[in-house]
């Protein structure tokens, strides 16, 4: 995808490309074809309501910029009622005829299996990164790893967390300013409802592995169900130890667990759930956490997986050009920056593909403002996620500068008109420069 969108935007600002794929020649487990663009998980782009949804704002982006991605998703689509769904192999296959009909684009089917040392290049290779080029991405950044099972922790809206139950502190009132002792939101369970909490994750639905994958989770990012299988107070003593925490709400009754969150974004408008990486399926985990309480009405910017993942930290490696600090004449678009689904993954190509054409040609584009859908992402990768923590994340209102509305249902329908309208007009001034 965001290969695909790079070299579109790039041709089309009059520079010549070379896509380089490694496809049908060097085959993945996931992929069936040499065509590009294919989608090889859902078929669905998710909404397309551009007033409501931040992922229905990002599809008006890219085609109000002239993104392919989104042109040819409109001529496939697929009835999905407000969501744009497509007919997976017309639409890849209507993507690569598009690209090789462009006179300034060629293609190049082969396995790149070093980063070039010189020239102007995009990296796009997504989550599944060829082993050897995984290699040497990890020569060049330093990263001790890439290519590994990736247990990723659910990630909270701060404004659906019910804050009559939760209340605001770090353990052992840690840090030196009022803030750093507030880091934490902190969710009390009784012994009953930890018991019942237990009973219904170890009796969830789990994600199974593809044939021949083994699991290496990643750096002790043990999933919280592993840790359940080995033994009830596992958690307890763990990620939902209650020591050095104190119930504002009920100062004399000591929680028998505790589940924290953390603020997962500058804004404070996203908290993840500390230590709660999962893979639970979608459905199961839901209902499961919502039984923390302080949670039962929560919204999920995004549920927890595990998966085979590719990415770079970002935050810590990419400026806001997106180009590699440590070697400028490399660009990186797309999953491998930490942005996670297609659509996110193809936008990240066309500022890419923006980008490369403009500093050819002597200037500087500068990334959309972080009040766009496409500005909030690039703001968040490159910098404004926390690089320790740093896990891909989906286009969601809580990477967006926010904005005052009243509470409720009915306040959150206004506010997020209000994100929209503001991000159209910042994104179409952009699109001006």
């Amino acid at each position: 995808m965001a290969g695909a969108e790079a070299a579109w935007a790039a041709a089309n600002a009059g520079i010549p490309v070379v896509i380089h794929e490694m496809r049908p020649v060097v085959k993945t487990f996931a992929h069936r074809t040499g065509d590009f663009a294919e989608m090889v998980c859902s078929n669905s782009f998710r909404s397309d309501d551009h007033e409501q949804n931040a992922v229905g704002l990002l599809h008006w982006e890219m085609r109000t910029a002239g993104g392919l991605v989104m042109e040819m998703a409109e001529k496939h689509r697929l009835p999905a009622g407000g969501a744009l769904a497509v007919d997976r192999d017309p639409f890849a296959a209507a993507v690569t005829a598009k690209l090789k009909e462009h006179p300034l684009i060629s293609a190049s089917y082969e396995e790149v299996t070093e980063l070039p040392s010189s020239g102007n290049w995009i990296i796009a290779t997504g989550p599944l990164t060829s082993t050897a080029l995984a290699q040497s991405i990890k020569s060049a950044t330093g990263a001790e790893a890439l290519a590994f099972f990736d247990a990723i922790a659910p990630i909270v809206y701060a404004d659906s967390i019910d804050m009559d139950t939760a209340w605001m502190q770090s353990r052992y009132d840690k840090g030196e300013t009022e803030d750093e002792q507030k880091a934490y939101i902190n969710c009390p369970m009784t012994k009953d409802e930890y018991e019942a909490f237990i009973d219904a994750l170890l009796a969830a639905e789990k994600t199974e592995f593809h044939e021949g994958e083994t699991a290496g989770y990643f750096d002790g990012c043990l999933p919280i169900e592993v840790m359940a299988e080995r033994g009830r107070e596992t958690l307890r003593h763990g990620p939902m130890k209650p020591v050095g925490l104190t119930n504002a709400h009920r100062p004399d009754v000591k929680p028998y667990a505790v589940v924290q969150l953390r603020r997962d974004n500058k804004l404070g408008t996203l908290y993840n759930i500390v230590g709660f990486q999962t893979k639970m399926k979608y459905g199961a985990q839901t209902s499961v956490l919502k039984m923390i309480p302080g949670l039962q009405d929560a919204s999920f910017a995004r549920l927890g997986g595990i998966h085979r993942n590719t990415f770079i930290n970002s935050p810590t490696l990419l400026d806001h050009q997106l180009r590699l600090k440590s070697h400028p004449h490399l660009r990186f678009a797309g999953q491998i920056t930490g942005v996670e689904g297609y659509v996110e993954s193809a936008a990240m190509g066309l500022l890419a593909g923006r980008m490369a054409a403009a500093e050819i040609k002597g200037k500087t584009l500068p990334p959309p403002p972080p009040e766009t859908a496409m500005g909030a992402l690039v703001t968040h990768i490159t910098g404004g996620a926390e690089a320790k923590t740093f896990q891909p994340m989906n286009v969601n209102f809580g990477l967006f500068p926010p904005i005052d509305a009243k509470g409720g249902r009915r306040g959150r329908t206004v506010r997020y008109k209000a994100y929209t309208d503001r991000a159209k007009e910042a994104f179409q001034a952009w699109l001006a420069i």
